[in-house]
C-alpha cells in the first residue's frame, strides 16, 4: 500500500522491540511464533492547502485492526472443531487496510484532514516462549493485565493498539521513526476519532447475528453515523450496552490491574470485552472512540466476506458514499437510531430521516445515554480517574 499510493508513510516496529517500546500485549501474544509479531502504522493525509494556516482546527480518524494471524488459542488450546477457520482472525486488520487504502487513493475522506491505520499483527502460536496462564503484561498503556485465558488475545493487541493511537504525539512520531523530522511530525492533526474493527467475540453472533456487526461507542453522534454508514453500505452494525462502570467489574485482578478475560461470561460478553479495551485509551485523549466487533459477517461459507470495508468508507464520507452525508453522516449530536429501523426494509428515505428526541428511550431528550457526556460532567467519573492500581479499582 505504502509503495503503491502516493502519499502513504509506513512505520514497522516488530519482534523484540515491541517489548522495548513497551509494546508488551502484542510481544506476548505473539513471540511464540515462527513469524515475529509486529505494529504496523500507515498514514496518509489530504494535500495542503497553500496558505493554509489552520492546522489547530484540523482532525483525524485512527483505525485500528485486530490482526491474528492464526489463533490456536495459546496454551488454553482450542479443540479441533473449533480451531478450524482460524486464518481469519485477522479479518479486522485486513478490512481496514482496505478501507485505508481506498480511502487514501482516494484523497479524500469527509471532514477529516488525515487517516491513520494502525495494525496489532501476530500470531497466538504453542511453544516454549507462550504466554502461561497466570503471566502479568503491560500494555502500552502501562496497565497491567493478569492472562487467565491465552484465547483471549485479541484485546490484548488491541489493548496496544488504541494506547498508542490515543498517546499525544503517538502517531506523529511514527514519522520520525521513517526519517521525518519533529516539526513535520507536529504538523499532523491529532486523533479526533478512534476506530477499532475485530473478530473479537463469538457472543457477538449472539447479540447482533452472523450479518450485522455490534458497536460499541462512547459517541453518541459517532455511533448514530456508524449506524446509518451501515445502511448505506449494506454493512449493518448496531450497538450494545455500554456500561464501563459495571462492565470493568468482570476484570478484576488481585494481583494486576485487571485479568483478560471475563469472570461471568453469561453478562454482556461483548460489552465487556469492548470495555476492557477502552480502559486502554489514553487518560488525555478526549475524543470519541467506536468498537466495531465483526466476528460474524466477516465470515460466510469458510470465506472472509469482506465486511467492514465499504463500513469504514461510508462512515468517512469517501466517494461514493459522500452524497447525502448532510442529512446521513453529518456528525452533529441527535438521538441515536438505537435499532429502530429494520435493516431489511430500510431505504434512503429511512435512512435520511432524522429520529424524534426520546422515541426510544424513557429518559428525557436532552439527556445523553452513554459515558460521552458523564465524561464530560465534573461530577461524574472520567476516563483519566479510571484508576491505574488495583488498590483503587
Amino acid at each position: 500500500v505504502a509503495a503503491s499510493i502516493p502519499g502513504v508513510e509506513l512505520a514497522v516496529t516488530e519482534g523484540a522491540a515491541l517489548e522495548a517500546q513497551g509494546f508488551g500485549c502484542i510481544w506476548g501474544v505473539g513471540k511464540a511464533a515462527e513469524s515475529p509479531p509486529a505494529l504496523v502504522v500507515l498514514k496518509h493525509r489530504k494535500e495542503r492547502v497553500e496558505g493554509d494556516d489552520s492546522s489547530s482546527k484540523k482532525k483525524a480518524v485512527a483505525l485500528v485492526g485486530k490482526g491474528i494471524t492464526y489463533d490456536t488459542g495459546g496454551l488454553a488450546l482450542k479443540p479441533k472443531e473449533g480451531m478450524c477457520g482460524m486464518k481469519h482472525d485477522c479479518d479486522g486488520s485486513a478490512a481496514l487496510l482496505a478501507a485505508f487504502a481506498c480511502a487514501a487513493a482516494a484523497g479524500t475522506y469527509g471532514e477529516y484532514d488525515a487517516l491513520y491505520c494502525v495494525l496489532c499483527i501476530a500470531e497466538n502460536a504453542i511453544g516454549p516462549k507462550a504466554t502461561r496462564h497466570d503471566d502479568i503484561l503491560t500494555s502500552f498503556s502501562g496497565r497491567t493485565i493478569e492472562i487467565n485465558n491465552s484465547d483471549a488475545e485479541g484485546r490484548l493487541v488491541l489493548a496496544d493498539g488504541v494506547a498508542y493511537a490515543t498517546r499525544p504525539g503517538g502517531l506523529a512520531g511514527a514519522e520520525e521513526e521513517v526519517g521525518g523530522d519533529a516539526a513535520a511530525a507536529a504538523s499532523w492533526p491529532p486523533v479526533a476519532v478512534v476506530l477499532d474493527m475485530c473478530t473479537l467475540t463469538g457472543a457477538q453472533m449472539i447479540s447482533t447475528g452472523k450479518r450485522i456487526a455490534s458497536l460499541v461507542c462512547d459517541d453518541d453522534a459517532v455511533e448514530a453515523r456508524a449506524i446509518r454508514a451501515g445502511m448505506l453500505s449494506g454493512d449493518l452494525a448496531r450497538p450494545l450496552p455500554f456500561v464501563p462502570e459495571w462492565h470493568k467489574q468482570e476484570f478484576k485482578s488481585v494481583v494486576a490491574d485487571m485479568k483478560n478475560s471475563v469472570k461471568d461470561r453469561g453478562n454482556a460478553q461483548s460489552s465487556c470485552a469492548a470495555t476492557f479495551i477502552y480502559q486502554h485509551l489514553d487518560s488525555a485523549y478526549e475524543g470519541a472512540w467506536l468498537h466495531v466487533d465483526m466476528a460474524g459477517p466477516s465470515v460466510a461459507a469458510e470465506r472472509a466476506t469482506g465486511y467492514g470495508v465499504a463500513l469504514v468508507l461510508a462512515f468517512l464520507g469517501v466517494p461514493p458514499f459522500s452524497w447525502g452525508d448532510a442529512a446521513v453522516l453529518q456528525s452533529t449530536p441527535h438521538e441515536p437510531v438505537m435499532g429502530s429501523h429494520s435493516c431489511a426494509k430500510a431505504s434512503l428515505h429511512a435512512i435520511q430521516e432524522t429520529d424524534p428526541p426520546g422515541r426510544f428511550s424513557v429518559r428525557p431528550a436532552d439527556e445523553p445515554h452513554n459515558a460521552r457526556a458523564a465524561r464530560a460532567a465534573p461530577s461524574s467519573p472520567r476516563r483519566a480517574e479510571i484508576p491505574h492500581a488495583k488498590s483503587n479499582d
